[in-house]
């Protein structure tokens, strides 16, 4: 409905976004109000809706299209109504739209927990090591994933509109604190001290399970681990996880062994 169809339409000045196709009432009642017999502007709508317009699939579309024609409809919106994969009903849009205001007021009101819900929601595309050290962080790897322009994948356009909110949080004045041991949840952003305090499982390569048994080994152990080699033993982590945390200083002050050096 958007993406090259009503947003081209509207940025080639072809359409208004009050003229547009948003929803599948739309169509309807702009074909009646054309001129269209009811009932065809109806069969219409369910067949762009459906995605059959689409497909080559509505065995009457060249008989609607010259029926649509003959109503003075123009070229761009019959070739819009041809896009056309699925649609919202009204009340359907309706319904996102509010819960979309809900958010905002979230958002406004209440930041550090619009954002803490929002990074653990999308956690798979958080990366620690490019967004909780600062926005010139941020920025510089947005330049470089906007240098790709189309050929960005799936995932780098998931990262980057995270990146984007991560940069709108720090020119609200808020930060995050570091990744802690002992502090960080497995999964979840904390609120903590006026800031945020990412999870176990934003550090890259640090899957939900590894962060899992992690935080459930912290929470058995009810205080400090005597070393690096007894929290291996207990959180049963691998030398990659051990190298990931040690990189995030998640092991500052702890030794790497328990034995006791008599020269130390």
């Amino acid at each position: 409905m958007w993406l090259n169809n009503a947003e081209t339409l509207i940025k080639e000045g072809k359409a208004t976004l009050s003229d547009a196709i948003c929803t599948r009432d739309d169509i309807m009642t702009y074909l009646i109000k054309k001129g269209l017999d009811p009932n065809h502007s109806f069969k219409i709508m369910e067949a762009v809706r459906k995605g059959k317009v689409a497909k080559g699939a509505e065995p009457k579309w060249d008989e609607y299209k010259q029926e649509m024609k003959e109503h003075d409809v123009p070229d761009w919106y019959i070739e819009s109504c041809e896009k056309i994969k699925y649609m919202f009903p009204k009340a359907h849009a309706v319904a996102y739209v509010t819960m979309a205001f809900r958010i905002a007021w979230f958002k406004v009101n209440y930041p550090l927990a619009y954002y803490a819900a929002y990074f653990s929601i999308r956690a798979d595309d958080f990366d620690s090591e490019i967004m909780i050290y600062g926005k010139e962080k941020v920025k510089e790897k947005m330049k470089e994933l906007e240098k790709l322009g189309n050929n960005m994948s799936v995932k780098e356009k998931g990262v980057y509109t995270i990146l984007e909110i991560v940069l709108e949080m720090y020119e609200r004045g808020f930060k995050f604190l570091p990744i802690d041991l002992y502090k960080s949840h497995s999964t979840k952003f904390l609120i903590e001290d006026g800031a945020i305090r990412p999870p176990l499982s934003s550090i890259p390569g640090l899957g939900g399970v590894a962060a899992e048994g992690i935080y459930k080994a912290v929470q058995e152990e009810h205080g400090k681990f005597m070393s690096i080699d007894d929290f291996q033993i207990k959180s049963k982590a691998g030398k990659a996880v051990i190298e990931m945390l040690t990189k995030f200083g998640c092991f500052e002050g702890m030794s790497k062994s328990n034995q006791i050096s008599l020269f130390g």
